[in-house]
C-alpha cells in the first residue's frame, strides 16, 4: 500500500513538473525569432535532459556529473571542434574561457564569444531545472513563474516580431492546470485522513483538466472584440530617440523627403497627420521625382520655386485641358505636431487659400508646391483648396500615340541596370501594341507572378545590387516603394515616359455627408496612409496616375465603356490579381476548416453559443445527434453564427469573415466564382442571378476595407443589413 501511494504521489508530482517544463519551453521558443540564436533544438533537448534528471531525484553528485557532461555534449554539437574531450578540445575550451573571463572583468560585453555565451545559457537551463522542481514540486508555489511567463510573452509579442497568439493559449491551459494541481496537492497533504481516497485515485485530475480545456476552447473560439484602443507601440517606437535612423534598421512609416536609399522594413504608425473635408477618394499628392539612381529617387535639378498668383496656377496642372474635369473644393487641417511644408493636394489644383498671409511657390521639376510666410518656409495649420478633378477617357488613352516631342527625355532615362529587367519588360508587353495596353500589362503583372505586399523582412540592396532588380527577381516582397519604382523602371526600359509620385492615400472616412451642401465627407489621414505610385505620360492627355501596389486601389476616375470586355479596362479595380490572391487564401482556409472533422467544429461552435452554460452537459450528450440532423441545414446555422459575430464585433475582421462565408454559400448554391474572375465581375454575376445590386455594394466596401483599411461603424451597420438581405435571398 505504501508503495502504491508513493507511486500516486510521484504521478501527481510528475504532471505538475511537466506543466512547469512546458511553461519553461515557452521561454525558449521565441529565441529563434528575436535573436540570432541557431541550434535551438539542441537547447531544447538539453532542457529535456536536465528536467528528467531533476524529476527522478538522482543523487546530487550523479546529477551534477550527468548535467555537466550533457552541457559539454551540447557545446560540442553547437561548435564542432577537434575530437570531443580530446586534449586539443579541452585546450580550445580553456583558451576560450580565459579570453571571456578577461572580457567580463574588463566589462567588454560585446567581446564575449558565442561559445561562452552558449555555455552560460546552458548553465541557466541547468539552474532552471532545479529551481522549477523546487517551486513546483517541493513548495508548490507556481503563481510567480506563471505571471512572469505571461509578462515575458506579452512583452515579446508587443515589441518584437514574435507572434505570441498561440503561445498565450498554451500557457493559459498549462498555467491553470498547474495552479489547480498545486492547490489540490496542498489540500491532499494537509487533509491526509479525510482525502485519503482522492490521494489514491488520480481521477480527480480529469475534472480539472476538462474544465481548463473547456475554458480554453471557449476563449479561443468565442467572438472577440477588435482592439478598442489605438496601438501605442508604433507611436512609442516612432518617438523613441533615433528610431529608424540607423542603417538597415526598422523604419517608421510616414512621409519623408529623402528617397535616395529605398528598402528595408518598417513599422506601422497610425498617428493622424491631417483631416480633410472632400467629396471623393483621391490621391493626396505632394511631389514627384524623375531620377532613378539604382538605389532610390532624386530630382534632376535643384529646387527652383517660383511664386504662384491668380494667373499662373495652371502651371501646376499635370494634365492637358482636353481632359474632362469637375470643379471641387477640399479643406485640409493638420493635427498635432504634424509638419509638412509642402502643399498636400489632389490632382488638378488651381488655387489655395488660408487665413494666414501665406504665399505658394511651385517647383516644376518636383511638381511640388511650397508654403511660405514672409518668404520663410513654413508648415500651414490649415488651408482650402479648389481643384478640377479629372476623369480620363479610356478611348483617348488607347488612341494616344507614342510620340512625345515636347517632353524631356529624362523621363525615360535609366542608370545601368541588369539586362534581365528590360527583358522582363519586353516579355510582359510583347502581346500589346498601344502605350495604354503596355502600361496596364505592367501594372497588373505583379498580381499574378508571386509578388507579395509585406512591410517586414524587406531587404535593402547591397552595394552592387539594383533596388528594382532585387525586388523583381530575388525577394519578390515589399511595399509601395518597391512596386511603384519597379513599374517606372520597367516602363522606362520600354521608352515610355514615367515618373515616381508620392504623398498619401485618401485616408479613412470619419464622418459622412458634411460640408455646406452635405455632399462632402470627413477623412482622417495618418502616417500609415503615406504612399507612392506611378505617373505615366500620354500625348494630348498628360500625366495619368497608375497603382501597381498589391492591396491598393487607384482612386482616379476613368470613363469605362459599358460594352467593353477588355480585361485591361478594369480601371476601377486595378488590384484584380491581388483580389484573386487575397480572396483565394481565405476560401482555402475555410475549406480546410470544413474538411477537419466533417464540419464538427462549426456545428459545435453553434451549439455552445446557442445554449446556456448550464445546459452544456446536455448538449454534449446529444451533440452526435445534432451533427447528423443539422448537417443538411449547416449553412443556415453558420449564417446565424456569422450574423451574431457581425452584430457583436462590428469591425473589419467580422465583416471580412462574413464576406468569405457569403462567397462559400454562393458557390454551394451554384453561383460559382471562376479562378480568373475579379471580385467585381463576380459581384455583377451574383447581382444578375438574384436581381439586386447588394453584392456590388458589399464588394466595393470590402475592397476599401481590405486594401485601404477604410471602415467605420456607420458603414458597418449598413453593410451588415446588406449582408443579411443577401443571405435571405440565397437561402430562400
Amino acid at each position: 500500500m505504501r508503495k502504491t501511494t508513493e507511486q500516486k504521489s510521484f504521478f501527481y508530482m510528475f504532471l505538475l513538473y511537466l506543466c512547469g517544463f512546458f511553461l519553461f519551453l515557452e521561454w525558449l521558443y521565441p529565441l529563434g525569432d528575436i535573436t540570432d540564436t541557431t541550434g535551438l533544438s539542441i537547447f531544447v533537448f538539453y532542457a529535456v535532459f536536465c528536467f528528467l534528471i531533476s524529476i527522478f531525484q538522482i543523487r546530487w553528485w550523479v546529477s551534477f556529473l550527468l548535467k555537466g557532461l550533457g552541457m559539454l555534449v551540447a557545446l560540442n554539437l553547437l561548435f564542432a571542434g577537434p575530437g570531443f574531450l580530446s586534449p586539443e578540445w579541452f585546450s580550445l575550451v580553456l583558451q576560450d574561457v580565459a579570453h571571456n573571463l578577461t572580457a567580463l572583468f574588463g566589462r567588454e560585453w560585446y567581446a564575449l564569444t558565442p561559445l561562452f555565451r552558449s555555455g552560460l545559457f546552458l548553465l541557466l537551463i541547468w539552474l532552471m531545472s532545479y529551481l522549477l522542481h523546487y517551486w513546483f514540486v517541493v513548495m508548490k508555489r507556481v503563481l510567480l513563474f506563471v505571471l512572469l511567463t505571461f509578462v515575458y510573452l506579452t512583452v515579446l509579442d508587443t515589441f518584437t516580431i514574435y507572434d505570441g497568439g498561440m503561445a498565450i493559449v498554451r500557457i493559459f491551459f498549462l498555467s491553470f492546470i498547474a495552479l489547480g494541481m498545486a492547490n489540490l496537492m496542498k489540500e491532499l497533504n494537509s487533509e491526509s485522513l479525510r482525502l485519503q481516497k482522492m490521494r489514491k485515485n488520480p481521477i480527480w485530475i480529469l475534472p480539472l483538466i476538462s474544465m481548463v480545456l473547456f475554458s480554453t476552447l471557449v476563449g479561443f473560439a468565442a467572438p472577440k472584440f477588435s482592439p478598442q484602443w489605438p496601438d501605442p507601440v508604433p507611436f512609442i517606437k516612432s518617438t523613441a530617440e533615433n528610431a529608424g535612423n540607423f542603417e538597415g534598421g526598422v523604419q517608421k512609416v510616414g512621409y519623408g523627403e529623402d528617397d535616395s536609399q529605398l528598402g528595408g522594413s518598417f513599422v506601422q504608425d497610425y498617428t493622424p497627420v491631417f483631416e480633410a473635408v472632400a467629396e471623393d477618394d483621391h490621391y493626396w499628392h505632394i511631389e514627384s521625382k524623375d531620377v532613378y539612381t539604382g538605389k532610390g529617387w532624386e530630382t534632376s535639378a535643384p529646387p527652383d520655386y517660383n511664386q504662384l498668383d491668380d494667373f499662373n496656377w495652371e502651371l501646376t496642372r499635370t494634365f492637358l485641358p482636353s481632359v474632362e474635369t469637375e470643379a471641387r473644393e477640399a479643406h485640409v487641417e493638420f493635427m498635432g505636431e504634424s509638419s509638412i511644408n509642402k502643399l498636400v493636394h489632389p490632382y488638378g489644383i488651381y488655387s489655395a487659400s488660408t487665413l494666414s498671409e501665406a504665399d505658394f511657390f511651385y517647383d516644376v521639376v518636383s511638381n511640388s508646391i511650397q508654403t511660405r510666410i514672409n518668404n520663410e518656409v513654413v508648415s500651414l495649420d490649415n488651408y482650402t483648396i479648389t481643384y478640377e478633378q479629372p476623369t480620363f477617357s479610356l478611348t483617348d488613352l488607347r488612341e494616344a500615340g507614342n510620340n512625345d516631342p515636347f517632353l524631356d527625355d529624362k523621363y525615360t532615362r535609366l542608370p545601368d541596370i541588369p539586362d534581365r529587367v528590360g527583358e522582363l519588360a519586353e516579355e510582359i508587353t510583347d502581346a500589346f501594341d498601344t502605350r495604354y495596353e503596355k502600361v496596364k500589362a505592367v501594372e497588373q503583372y505583379f498580381g499574378t507572378n508571386g509578388y507579395a505586399y509585406q512591410t517586414t523582412d524587406v531587404p535593402i540592396p547591397e552595394e552592387d545590387e539594383d533596388y528594382v532588380d532585387q525586388f523583381l527577381f530575388e525577394s519578390k516582397v515589399g511595399y509601395c516603394d518597391n512596386y511603384s519604382t519597379s513599374m517606372v523602371v520597367l516602363l522606362r526600359s520600354l521608352d515610355i515616359p514615367a515618373r515616381w509620385a508620392k504623398g498619401f492615400t485618401s485616408g479613412e472616412v470619419k464622418n459622412f455627408n458634411i460640408g455646406r451642401n452635405g455632399d462632402q465627407d470627413l477623412y482622417e489621414v495618418t502616417n500609415a496612409n503615406a504612399h507612392s505610385w506611378v505617373e505615366v505620360y500620354f500625348p494630348e492627355i498628360g500625366w495619368v496616375p497608375f497603382e501597381p501596389t498589391q492591396g491598393f486601389s487607384n482612386p482616379t476616375d476613368f470613363q469605362t465603356e459599358m460594352n467593353n470586355n477588355d480585361e485591361l479596362d478594369q480601371e476601377t479595380a486595378p488590384e484584380t490579381p491581388e483580389q484573386q490572391e487575397e480572396q483565394e487564401q481565405p476560401e482555402q482556409d475555410v475549406e480546410e476548416e470544413d474538411e477537419t472533422a466533417a464540419s464538427a467544429s462549426n456545428d459545435n461552435d453553434n451549439s455552445f453559443f446557442q445554449f446556456n452554460w448550464i445546459f452544456f452537459t446536455v448538449v454534449a450528450v446529444v451533440l452526435g445527434i445534432l451533427l447528423i440532423l443539422g448537417y443538411r441545414k449547416r449553412f443556415r446555422w453558420q449564417a446565424k453564427l456569422v450574423a451574431t459575430k457581425l452584430d457583436r464585433t462590428d469591425g473589419p475582421q467580422g465583416f471580412q469573415d462574413a464576406y468569405h462565408f457569403l462567397i462559400k454559400l454562393l458557390n454551394h448554391h451554384g453561383v460559382q466564382k471562376q479562378p480568373d474572375q475579379t471580385l467585381r465581375e463576380y459581384a455583377q454575376q451574383v447581382d444578375n442571378a438574384y436581381h439586386t445590386d447588394d453584392m456590388k455594394k458589399l464588394t466595393s466596401r470590402y475592397e476599401q476595407m481590405l486594401y485601404q483599411k477604410e471602415y467605420s461603424h456607420v458603414q458597418g451597420r449598413d453593410l451588415t443589413q446588406l449582408w443579411k438581405d443577401l443571405i435571405k435571398r440565397i437561402l430562400g
